[in-house]
């Protein structure tokens, strides 16, 4: 059984994910003991314990410790993963629902049904644009083209916006598999293609998405980068609103979002999501601080090396890279001066 320290490192909940995907794909049981020991609440919360029975079902798991704010967790494979329809909700994990991100059950078990045999219909339920956790629009726009290229076959459909604190989202996924994966080389980036965007509400007015358009094309503009922003007043249960943009270059996709809350101008939600963008753009990297330790999983399972220059070596990064190579699955190396990730199988 691998020994895994949930306080290691950033101390967060890509420990518990990156953990139960490999133990799935691998069949090899582990113990997790001070899950997110680095958060306000430790323990699982609602996606954490939503990832945890999501990994189990899909490979008849033996799990103890699967109960809210629960911070050990024993989880033996029983099986290999299994293809086939399955349907994980956020809101069944704690009594009155939540808004938990659905992401990050998405992230738990893509890879562990994208490498086993047969193709598989997964309906997630709750929260799909949150803060704190990937957005459905940066796991679609970004996220998943970029493994597209690595051999990953999925197509995703977004039913429902889902916000904190209601949730109430809706996410279909065809995922194909029996993929091979290859390394991918994003080392260079070239030139900016085009940079577009959604700036959307649910059970909002229509002109909070023109105030945030508007303000966000102000400020590309300002820095001599063209945009095509949309508004758009979408399907949710509940009110909701946030800007989502997604910048193209040659070689590689970058995302960056921000969401509205309750006294938070819409003009400010503009420009929290442009100066994201406009940061990371002055880098010169190809990989934004997300992609780059959600590559890392992907790129140690691939049949070749991956190699990719990266906005900020964060601590989300070499934690994740750390339970990797627990896993004896693949070597990685970070070059803290060229800002380099190399991901050796």
């Amino acid at each position: 059984m691998i020994q895994i320290d949930g306080s290691y490192g950033e101390g967060g909940g890509q420990i518990l994910r990156t953990s139960l995907s490999l133990s799935a794909i691998t069949g090899k049981p582990i113990c997790i003991n001070s899950i997110r020991a680095g958060r306000k609440k430790p323990g699982l919360a609602a996606q954490h314990l939503t990832a945890v029975r999501a990994a189990a079902t899909i490979c008849n798991a033996q799990v103890q410790g699967d109960a809210l704010f629960s911070t050990s967790l024993e989880f033996i494979p029983g099986t290999s993963v299994q293809a086939g329809n399955y349907t994980f909700d956020v809101s069944e994990a704690r009594e009155g629902g939540s808004a938990g991100a659905i992401t990050l059950v998405l992230q738990t078990i893509l890879l562990p049904l994208t490498l086993c045999s047969g193709n598989s219909e997964v309906t997630l339920r709750g929260g799909t644009h949150v803060s704190h956790s990937p957005s459905m629009t940066y796991i679609e726009q970004v996220y998943l083209p970029t493994l597209y290229r690595m051999g990953v076959r999925v197509e995703v459909k977004l039913n429902a916006w889902g916000w904190y604190p209601r949730g109430g989202g809706e996410v279909n996924l065809l995922i194909s598999g029996g993929s091979k994966l290859s390394g991918i080389d994003l080392v260079e980036r070239g030139n900016l293609q085009q940079v577009r965007g959604l700036a959307v509400v649910t059970e909002l007015p229509s002109h909070i998405p023109q105030r945030i358009v508007s303000r966000a094309e102000n400020l590309l503009r300002k820095a001599e980068l063209k945009a095509s922003l949309q508004p758009l007043r979408a399907k949710g249960v509940a009110p909701g609103a946030g800007l989502f943009i997604t910048a193209q270059y040659e070689n590689n996709l970058a995302g960056f979002g921000a969401v509205g809350r309750l006294g938070l101008p819409a003009e400010k939600v503009a420009q929290i999501a442009c100066e994201e963008l406009l940061k990371f753009h002055e880098t010169g990297a190809a990989v934004d601080e997300h992609l780059a330790d959600q590559l890392l999983l992907p790129a140690a399972l691939a049949s070749e090396k991956s190699e990719y220059r990266v906005a900020d070596i964060s601590q989300h990064l070499t934690t994740n890279a750390w339970v990797i190579e627990k896993f004896e699955l693949a070597r990685v190396s970070v070059d803290k001066v060229d800002q380099l990730v190399t991901v050796q199988p």
